[in-house]
């Protein structure tokens, strides 16, 4: 029996009951997407998931890929590459693909909906399956040669690797040394060592592209110290005819060096790569521009957002399996009953275990709608350059979401997993018995890959919000009090949008908080100290916490809205429970969350520099 639980029922009522996508699909450029046509692609995803990409989930961990460092190559386990291919021989690919790559138009929302079926039953199927994403950008930003090859990408089956991090240069990617050394006949030789690239190596397809950041030499005006000075380049595997794709069967000196000994998904390959070391490797400069961390940011948006995906995935098939689970295991008697002669009753009548239950089905539920709200601000800015527009409003609210999607919802996932879902099975849950072990163990590398969650704090309060002014924040804020303000619920809602309301209001206090603070920072300020910053630093990810919070519970009591509004009519008990778990999850969430942002705000009121002057001897 599969391993993945998918909750397609949950999936397709954030996306047409609640989110309204019904009004975007089958339109414009979605016109044939409709609602019917979506419904049947994630019923045929959802069957796909459970068999032939679950079936090799467990197998892949235990027997992982083996890596040859003479020939510098990697051997996939056969029971994943049949996994793999069923993928790609379904071609599901192509909902990612715009008409004029062979793909079928599709919003984001309803991708990302499939996507979570993939990242739920194999995660790393999806990982290896990025070749024709990795194809658009190229297309999106390439010349005509760079076109080619990204026609080549698809209609070979090829993979790709988004090649960023260096072993001295983690998450400040402008440290990087790789550099990227002209050719006479227009090409790149580039020269360096990069890490931690997923899919580096495998043999699943005949060939694999690389998108390399490095540093341009001898050009005037380009490749100077950080971020802006790095451009993207396209480096094969293996060398091929520009025009037919064919391989020319030389080796291009993009050699992996090593294959990093994991503590979960092992079955993705992360790679150390080195380039130029006795054989050059040879590249192209993407669109012949020198744009290259705008062009790679494009790649590292789409992968917080898988990322955050991913983790959701996992931590909504670890809930079904632990709710499973405690339907069927029969300990102890019942609370109200504790005589030794009183009947055994199974572990879902224990209040902790309820409480354990319902906080796993509420952040499960929650963070899928929050991925899915997230998708929804895509499907505007898609939309939008459809017609030859620019939606910054959309655009906007997106880069604000990211940080959430990737970084509050990694750290809920994978806490909730450790703490909660293994926890429901006792001590079976630390056996290879069950799933979840690996789940936990799959799941804490979305906390690290794609910007830590510190990086997911500091770019939030940075990037997200001070250099937009707000505008983002603002919009969404809006939106909160509105909802607040509003009658949702016919009262049944009345505490839980007060507790929102308090959440919001200590939410902007947090911020009020920070924003003196990066004033209080700058020299030219009266009395203004630099190290005041620290004390932004030192809130950053309360920041992303709490907002995350405030968000999700908003989102959550949107749902119990619609889901009071069906309960009023005839329902079939399958509904009828539905609905009724909705509201459940959303007044628990409520509940559980927004009285603790007012403790956070009070941690930020009181923060100071005292652990910043503490000497590192001390610790």
């Amino acid at each position: 029996m599969s391993h993945y639980k998918s909750n397609l029922r949950d999936i397709e009522f954030n996306l047409l009951e609640v989110l309204g996508r019904d009004e975007v699909l089958g339109q414009g450029p979605y016109a044939d997407m409709d609602v019917d046509t979506a419904r049947e692609v994630l019923a045929e995803i959802d069957r796909l998931a459970k068999h032939e990409l679950a079936e090799s989930f467990a197998e892949s961990d235990r027997t992982p890929p083996v890596f040859d460092p003479e020939a510098h190559s990697v051997t996939m386990p056969e029971a994943f590459k049949k996994s793999y291919h069923a993928y790609m021989d379904a071609e599901w690919y192509k909902l990612e693909l715009p008409a004029e790559l062979g793909g079928q138009p599709t919003p984001p929302s309803l991708r990302w909906a499939a996507a979570e079926l993939v990242l739920g039953a194999n995660p790393p199927v999806h990982m290896y399956a990025a070749g024709p994403n990795f194809a658009h950008v190229l297309w999106r930003n390439g010349t005509e040669r760079d076109q080619k090859i990204a026609h080549h990408m698809i209609e070979r089956g090829w993979g790709a690797t988004m090649v960023l991090t260096e072993p001295d240069a983690g998450s400040d990617v402008g440290a990087g040394r790789t550099k990227a050394i002209l050719q006479e006949d227009g090409s790149w030789h580039l020269e360096g060592v990069k890490r931690f690239i997923t899919s580096g190596e495998h043999d699943l397809t005949e060939n694999i592209i690389h998108l390399v950041l490095a540093r341009p030499q001898g050009v005037e005006g380009v490749g100077g110290p950080g971020t802006k000075g790095l451009s993207l380049f396209v480096v094969p595997k293996y060398h091929f005819d520009l025009e037919t794709g064919e391989l020319t069967g030389e080796r291009n000196g993009a050699f992996v060096t090593n294959v990093e000994k994991k503590m979960g998904i092992k079955v993705s390959t992360t790679c150390e790569i080195t380039f130029g070391d006795g054989v050059p490797a040879k590249g192209w400069l993407l669109g012949e521009v020198h744009d290259g961390i705008a062009q790679m940011f494009q790649v590292i948006e789409y992968a917080r957002m898988m990322v955050g995906t991913k983790a959701i995935a996992t931590l909504s098939t670890g809930y079904l399996n632990a709710l499973e689970y405690a339907k069927e295991r029969v300990q102890g008697a019942d609370m109200v009953n504790p005589a030794k002669t009183a009947p055994r009753v199974t572990i879902t009548h224990h209040p902790d275990v309820r409480r354990s239950l319902m906080t796993q089905k509420a952040y499960a539920e929650a963070l899928r709608a929050l991925v899915l709200f997230t998708a929804t601000y895509q499907d505007r800015a898609e939309q939008a350059r459809y017609a030859g527009e620019h939606d910054e409003l959309a655009e906007g609210v997106n880069d604000l979401l990211l940080p959430l999607v990737k970084g509050y919802g990694s750290e809920k996932s994978w806490t909730l997993l450790g703490t909660e879902s293994l926890q429901t099975f006792g001590g079976s849950g630390f056996l290879q018995d069950y799933p979840i072990e690996q789940y936990v163990r799959d799941a804490k590398i979305d906390t690290l890959y794609e910007g830590t969650t510190a990086i997911q704090g500091q770019d939030l309060f940075f990037r997200k919000i001070i250099k937009d002014q707000g505008k983002a924040l603002g919009h969404l804020a809006e939106q909160v009090q509105a909802f607040i303000t509003s009658e949702a619920g016919n009262g049944r809602l009345k505490e839980e949008r007060a507790l929102l309301a308090k959440g919001l209001e200590d939410t902007q206090k947090i911020l009020g908080i920070m924003g003196q603070a990066l004033m209080a920072s700058n020299p030219q300020a009266e009395n203004g100290d630099p190290r005041n910053v620290y004390k932004v630093g030192l809130n950053t990810s309360r920041l992303l916490f709490v907002l995350g919070d405030v968000v999700c519970s908003w989102l959550m009591l949107r749902q119990a809205e619609v889901a009071l509004n069906r309960l009023g009519g005839e329902l079939s008990q399958a509904d009828q429970d539905f609905y009724a778990g909705k509201v459940a999850a959303a007044q628990w969430f409520v509940r559980s969350t927004m009285p603790s942002v007012r403790a956070e705000r009070v941690k930020a009121e009181l923060t100071d520099l005292d652990v910043m002057d503490l000497p590192e001897s001390a610790f």
